[in-house]
């Protein structure tokens, strides 16, 4: 089993508490359904915003999902005059059998722009 980093963003409409965290919630389902995890298998979760989003902690929706026994963590964006604005982002540690080609990175909304690449 391998540890991996799984990479995913959404963009919020505006920042309100909900908006906040139904975005969040949305992209952490995401990152666990298409990579099919299961709770056991998540290490932490490292989550970040633009720094135009303070209406809350995303890692309140996490905890929301049942998260709470999981290490997470949240910090701001840098404040890049050129940034897409109201991203959240995350990055997961988890343990998979999955090579690393494998790995499903998730891009939701706007933030498909940001990783036209590999968004799906």
């Amino acid at each position: 089993m391998a540890v991996r980093a799984i990479r995913g963003a959404t963009q919020v409409d505006a920042d309100d508490r909900g908006l906040v965290l139904e975005a969040t919630r949305e992209l952490v389902n995401a990152v666990v359904e298409r990579n099919e995890l299961h709770h056991d298998d998540i290490i932490s979760i490292l989550f970040t915003a633009t720094p135009d989003l303070v209406s809350e902690f995303p890692a309140l929706a996490a905890r929301e999902l049942g998260m709470g026994d999981v290490p997470l963590m949240c910090a701001t964006e840098m404040a890049v005059p050129h940034a897409l604005p109201r991203v959240l982002r995350l990055m997961a540690h988890v343990e998979t059998d999955r090579p690393r080609a494998g790995i499903q990175h998730v891009y939701l909304r706007g933030a498909v722009a940001l990783r036209r690449d590999i968004a799906q």
